[in-house]
């Protein structure tokens, strides 16, 4: 009888088993997290056949149960049988609680690399409860086809004729008896003259047994022996010995393999975890010398200003440094927010209808300007054979590729050229672009760094120049993004040669001209209304001052709704500069109803942001124009000679 109780209750045991060594329940002990217990720990309370699970931790406080209505006692386990756990691991005993008589299999919850409970310290215990009610006596009289009966501790029993009875003795975790099971069968079998068959049997059951024991050995304990080692050392030709066994051990052996296989990978993982956090740690360090750098050129030339006596010369000088500071300090900003987008997915490609020859030669002018004074030449290498049609691609993106190669290679070489250019390849599909310079070159050791966005090449120039080396981490993603490859070749001393290509997609087939940029002269416009949505003061007092010298009569709105209310109410506002975010209604607001009723008006977007996808959202809302902050003087004449002159030839 005691046998199949035991058996009866293996399946707790395993399971428990199971349960108790799972990192999972470690983390729930840990942190406490109710969801995750209910979703997994909470169902188990019918595998279990159980009437009650409890969780404590490993100070012994309780922490959940999960019980069934024939429970109700809140928490009953003692703590000296969870002293118990900590030296056996595993646990059965009985209790007796105000519902009755329980049994209790109780476990020390472990970490899963410690199956035998004995290397690590106990996280926290966990209990599987059943009552020994009615239902559980006849559960089992079922199993042990007896009669069961419950009997007091001093109860004796009379041994009846034709009846086998065996006590069960119910036990607390101290070995104090509770009651017993009685079990009770009947039998009618005769014995008598029955001795010689028992003999054959004994004789027939100990050569089965050797039969058993020699095919047991070669085909259970020896590859168990194996698992064993390779549970304890990972020994590896225990593995390929596993995988040469026959049946199950075989897959257990291969099972072995991946996971050694996945440990190797993670530990791969791991050493790459740690090289990236070791170069972000070297960004930030960098990345804090970039900006107090300027910072410092800033703050100090601004106080020399303000607090001491200098003479005409040198204050055009001091404010030449802070403009300079300032605009290295939004070039940092920026890169560090296209960065931060590009790694969060924040960006997608905006296709458009491009004219690629244009593009190409408005970029040439447009850098050929800001090349500072240096012995190199700047060419455009003419296509040989030039896009025919226009293409569909994401310009914006495709012209901070260029420039952040082109300022790269201008900012790396001090004499010698820098040349660009593309070729069509129809054939492939594939536009190639090609960036190339006299420069310093690059080390081959760096080839494989250079695009890494943590990852800047270390020399005297570069930290002469200055920046955070995100321009090429940046250009790559673009490329990558556009569906593309960008590729270098460098050799120090000779220079430094850039490979991109991109996917060839003609837009509808029509045969383009090539556009000349446009050179707008500034024209003082006299007597226009300017409307400007501002809610900050500074930035108004900005403009105004910016603006003062100029013929324009200049009113303000605080807001995106006060902007509405102007616009709409003065037919005479001849143009607006509206600030993107402001209180009660935003600049996106506040064209939404602007535009419906002044379609001709022109609205230009004063903002913050200036990554491509702010760019693309300004202009699906309908802006004329944009400008970014900080503002640039030149650039806002540019735009109010530009727009007022083209308001002044309409009304014309």
């Amino acid at each position: 009888m005691h046998k199949l109780l035991d058996l009866e209750s293996k399946p707790i045991l395993v399971a428990i088993n199971n349960d108790t060594n799972w990192d999972e329940f470690v983390n729930f002990i840990a942190t406490k997290d109710n969801k995750w217990y209910n979703e997994t720990i909470d169902n188990e309370l019918e595998i279990y056949d159980a009437e009650y699970l409890g969780a404590y931790d490993a100070q012994k406080n309780f922490i959940i149960r999960t019980p069934t209505p024939k429970i109700k006692t809140l928490d009953f386990i003692p703590k000296q049988a969870m002293d118990l756990l900590n030296s056996e691991g595993i646990k059965k005993f009985y209790l007796k609680i105000p519902e009755g008589i329980v049994e209790v299999t109780g476990a020390a919850i472990h970490p899963s690399d410690d199956p035998l409970k004995n290397k690590t310290k106990t996280s926290g215990y966990f209990f599987v409860v059943r009552l020994m009610d009615q239902e559980y006596i006849e559960n089992l009289e079922h199993i042990t086809n007896a009669k069961v009966q419950f009997l007091a501790t001093d109860k004796k029993t009379k041994q009846a004729e034709n009846v086998i009875s065996s006590a069960f003795v119910l036990k607390d975790f101290n070995g104090k008896i509770l009651g017993q099971l009685l079990f009770k069968r009947s039998f009618e079998v005769y014995f008598k003259n029955t001795i010689n068959l028992l003999y054959v049997i004994i004789v027939a059951f100990f050569v089965s047994l050797l039969i058993n024991l020699i095919y047991t050995r070669r085909l259970v304990y020896y590859p168990l022996d194996l698992v064993r080692r390779v549970l304890e050392t990972g020994n590896k030709k225990a593995i390929k010995l596993l995988k040469e066994s026959n049946g199950e051990f075989r897959d257990i052996g291969n099972l072995f393999e991946e996971n050694n296989n996945q440990k190797l990978e993670l530990i791969s993982a791991k050493i790459k975890a740690e090289e990236s956090d070791r170069l972000k740690s070297s960004f930030l360090a960098n990345l804090s010398h970039e900006i107090r750098t300027p910072m410092n050129a800033i703050n100090g030339f601004t106080d020399l200003i303000l607090n001491t006596d200098i003479n005409e010369t040198e204050k055009v000088e001091y404010l030449n440094v802070i403009e300079k500071s300032g605009k290295n300090l939004v070039s940092i900003i920026d890169d560090l927010i296209e960065m931060s987008k590009i790694d969060s997915n924040q960006i997608s490609p905006n296709y458009t209808v491009v004219n690629l020859e244009s593009c190409v030669n408005e970029l040439y002018e447009t850098v050929k300007v800001t090349i500072p004074k240096k012995s190199i030449e700047f060419i455009l290498i003419k296509s040989s054979m030039p896009a025919e049609f226009n293409i569909i691609t994401d310009d914006i993106k495709l012209k901070q590729v260029i420039i952040n190669l082109l300022t790269n290679a201008i900012k790396f070489t001090d004499t010698g050229m820098v040349t660009f250019g593309y070729e069509i390849d129809e054939k492939n599909e594939q536009i190639h672009f090609t960036i190339r310079d006299t420069g310093l070159g690059i080390d081959e050791q760096e080839h494989q760094n250079i695009f890494d966005r943590f990852k800047r090449v270390d020399s005297d120039v570069s930290i002469k120049v200055g920046g955070l080396g995100l321009g090429l981490a940046i250009s790559k993603a673009y490329v990558e993004l556009l569906g593309g490859t960008i590729t270098l070749e460098s050799k120090v001393g000779e220079g430094s040669t850039f490979y991109f290509s991109i996917p060839l997609q003609y837009a509808k087939v029509e045969n383009i001209m090539v556009r000349s940029i446009d050179n707008h002269e500034n024209i003082k416009t006299e007597n226009k209304l300017i409307l400007i949505a501002e809610d900050d003061n500074i930035n108004f007092l900005l403009f105004q001052k910016m603006m003062q010298h100029k013929n324009y009569e200049i009113i303000r709105a605080i807001n995106g709704r006060e902007a509405v209310e102007i616009c709409l109410g003065n037919a005479n506002i001849d143009l607006v500069l509206m600030d993107i975010k402001m209180p009660i209604m935003n600049g996106f607001e506040a064209i939404e109803q602007i535009q419906p009723m002044r379609p001709n008006l022109p609205i230009i977007a004063q903002t913050a942001y200036s990554s491509s996808e702010d760019k693309a959202k300004i202009e699906e809302a309908g802006f004329t124009d944009y400008i970014t902050k900080p503002l640039d003087r030149e650039r806002l004449f540019e735009l109010l000679t530009k727009y007022l002159e083209k308001e002044h030839n309409n009304e014309l």
